[in-house]
């Protein structure tokens, strides 16, 4: 198989856009699958306590994970901007540097899942029924971190070239891999929260094999040789330079979440069960309008290294509707068939209300997210990735943990608690505008003063 590369600096822009995004949005969708399978399965077979177990480890995850994982970002721009700019030999060496430092990142992430499982959770405010299951369960997952680590970055620098469908094939087999083992581990086996662990990690290294095996088999700048793998210090800093700031944000959203989650945990197992099944249910809705964000950064880097100011303005104006329509119709969707989808997950009444009144302050709202992502992936695709961080620094997780602070613990409503999400969407998205349009015009005005000199 070779990689179909789509040209994004030139010809019509919409269709190209919806093309790239839709691989990406079944990606996305078939890694969350690995842990919506998780989810239900030991639901329905392991009973409300490993249901929330493994639950209400997903934002504790994400906190461990997504500042390695935002690294992921940086490999993305800078092989999109040598891309736009025709420079082959730097695409080869972002491979190579991407390779090491995944590979690196992710042993890393296993010793921090073994020995910090327990005590993060703790810290949550876990209940003592379900913490056992839940660290058990951290500790399985974070042994998949190597695999998921350069899947995921070998995988950015795959879309920066414009190919998204191969990625879709490889997570399509993992996909199915992933189910089979599940139902097999936990039905069969009665191995519970460490039968859905063990599949998860299972079919997150073969595909992440599935996608090492493709790059070394290519004859182009992609080629993956085993042989060259190494950090050069100068790539490295530039996809730091940019990645960092988008594993911070991505951080600082996860533990603002944590802490969100800590404040579930308060209202007891069948809330925390429903609001781990809602939050799966808003993955789906959240993963589509974070694919349009990963094809504003993709694109609006290459046009980016190719100098086409007019086309980068072009991709976000386009992308920041595609995103409005997908979040409004998605989430209002989720929101409408919420005691269904809910069904899907538990038998419990309590825990459905929870998970219900859950969705309508989070999915009727989302595509504010969508949008405040989208603007984010528009300065990043630019070379810009500290402002967006700072700016979530204090619109995401400050006023969060104001609002938790404050309000919420003179109103402990679930309400009140979750009004949190979109009230701090509106006021982020509220400064990324203007800062992405500060930061668009000085580029132009760079240019247009270089091209007088």
């Amino acid at each position: 198989m070779k990689t179909k590369k789509l040209d994004m600096t030139h010809g019509p822009l919409l269709g190209k856009l919806i093309i790239f995004t839709i691989p990406i949005i079944l990606s996305g969708v078939l890694q969350l699958l690995f842990n919506a399978a998780d989810v239900i399965v030991v639901g329905r077979f392991a009973g409300e306590a490993s249901l929330a177990a493994v639950g209400s480890t997903g934002s504790l995850i994400n906190l461990m994970t997504n500042l390695f994982i935002g690294m992921s970002v940086g490999a993305n721009v800078c092989a999109a901007q040598f891309y736009g700019a025709g420079n082959e030999e730097d695409v080869k060496k972002t491979v190579h540097t991407s390779t090491a430092f995944s590979m690196i990142c992710g042993v890393v992430l296993i010793f921090i899942g073994l020995f910090g499982a327990r005590p993060m959770l703790e810290l949550m405010g876990s209940p003592d029924q379900v913490l056992g299951l839940a660290a058990l369960y951290v500790r399985l997952y974070f042994l998949a971190m190597p695999a998921i680590m350069l899947y995921n970055f070998l995988a950015a620098i795959l879309r920066a070239s414009g190919d998204t469908s191969h990625p879709l094939i490889f997570l399509t087999i993992a996909g199915i891999v992933n189910v089979l083992f599940n139902l097999v581990l936990v039905i069969v086996f009665k191995l519970g929260v460490a039968g859905v662990a063990i599949a998860t990690v299972t079919s997150n290294y073969i595909s992440c094999g599935m996608l090492v095996s493709f790059l070394m088999k290519q004859r182009n700048s992609l080629r993956l040789e085993l042989s060259k793998i190494a950090i050069d210090k100068r790539i490295l800093k530039k996809i730091v330079k940019i990645g960092l700031p988008a594993g911070i944000q991505g951080t600082v959203f996860s533990l603002s979440n944590v802490v969100i989650q800590s404040a579930i945990n308060s209202f007891g197992t069948a809330v925390i069960a429903g609001s781990s099944a809602a939050a799966s249910i808003e993955g789906f809705v959240y993963i589509s309008m974070n694919s349009v964000s990963q094809t504003t950064v993709t694109f609006v880097g290459q046009n980016y290294g190719a100098g086409n100011e007019k086309r980068v303005r072009k991709v976000i104006f386009e992308t920041l509707g595609i995103v409005t329509i997908v979040g409004v119709v998605m989430g209002n969707l989720a929101y409408a068939f919420a005691p269904q989808l809910l069904g899907i997950y538990t038998d419990s009444a309590d825990a459905i209300v929870a998970g219900t009144l859950r969705l309508f302050w989070v999915c009727c709202f989302y595509f504010l997210c969508g949008i405040m992502d989208t603007l984010t992936g528009g300065l990043r695709g630019l070379g810009n990735s500290t402002l967006p961080m700072v700016v979530s620094l204090i619109g995401a997780c400050a006023s969060r943990l104001i609002w938790i602070a404050t309000y919420f613990h003179t109103h402990h409503t679930q309400d009140v608690l979750f009004f949190s999400y979109p009230g701090s969407w509106l006021l982020t998205l509220s400064v990324h505008s203007i800062c992405l349009i500060i930061i668009y015009r000085k580029w132009v005005k760079k240019k247009e003063s270089e091209i007088r000199i």
